[in-house]
């Protein structure tokens, strides 16, 4: 297993691998550019360690007065509200991360330690409330303040599709059609809640407010920044994308950036 202080080492190694692709600008510029935001969304494929050591030189050069993770419940931040340990096998037992269903806790250590001294919040939904989401109302699942995040109103047809047929992908093409509108309700129910948890972030601490979470969440077309700017039109956000891929041209995010792909086996062998 990697350990902490390996991963730190490869910082210098993981920025030199990275590019730009939606500006010319130089390699260093590209935190630079997302300064100067109220919210700062920092996405990530889950299970690539260069995203998790950028994400953590972000946080360390922005100085974010709260990190949001989107992998933390709210009991787990306050179990870090005296700080943050250093040792990461210390941090995974504290927040009993091996029982989370994320990624080896060891990836995420660097943007721990970037965050000790910011205040620290858990945005993650119960995993029933979420599956209720998959059959149920996700207005009645959020409560009050639904209506303002826009989750009383269904999606246009061309985006209901077109997230639909993202998710039948991104599942191996195994899942059950009637599945899908629910699985699109569970995620637009998650990004109004980290919105929410991101917002009272920013009134509690005046910010900035940085957003650890998965690209999916960070995207401006449907991800957070729809459900920021339609409860706060007045809060300002950036969105970092990172890809293992040359993404689109038009591909939804402020700055994106490519790493190398981590070493994974095929996620859709558990489909067979």
């Amino acid at each position: 297993m990697i350990n902490s202080n390996q991963l730190l080492a490869g910082v210098a190694l993981a920025f030199a691998s990275a590019t730009l692709s939606t500006s010319a600008v130089a390699q260093e510029d590209w935190i630079a550019r997302l300064a100067g935001a109220d919210v700062v969304l920092l996405g990530e494929i889950h299970d690539n360690p260069e995203h998790h050591l950028r994400q953590a030189e972000a946080i360390a050069s922005l100085s974010p007065a709260a990190v949001v993770f989107e992998m933390l419940t709210p009991d787990q931040a306050k179990a870090l509200a005296g700080g943050v340990p250093k040792q990461a096998e210390n941090v995974a037992e504290l927040l009993e991360w091996d029982d989370s269903g994320w990624p080896d806790y060891t990836m995420y250590h660097p943007v721990f330690l970037a965050a000790d001294g910011a205040a620290i919040y858990g945005a993650a939904l119960p995993r029933a409330q979420v599956r209720a989401a998959v059959s149920g109302d996700i207005a009645a699942l959020f409560g009050e303040g639904a209506d303002i995040f826009g989750l009383d109103r269904p999606l246009e047809q061309s985006e209901q599709e077109a997230r639909e047929a993202m998710q039948m992908s991104a599942h191996c093409d195994a899942l059950p059609a009637n599945m899908l509108p629910g699985i699109v309700a569970a995620q637009r129910l998650r990004d109004a809640h980290f919105s929410r948890v991101t917002l009272i972030a920013l009134a509690e601490t005046g910010g900035p407010v940085v957003v650890i979470t998965g690209n999916g969440h960070a995207r401006k077309d449907w991800g957070m920044p729809v459900y920021l700017a339609a409860a706060a039109p007045e809060v300002t956000v950036r969105a970092l994308g990172q890809f293992e891929d040359d993404p689109a041209l038009d591909a939804p995010f402020d700055i994106t950036l490519v790493s190398s792909a981590a070493e994974r086996p095929d996620p859709c062998l558990a489909f067979r």
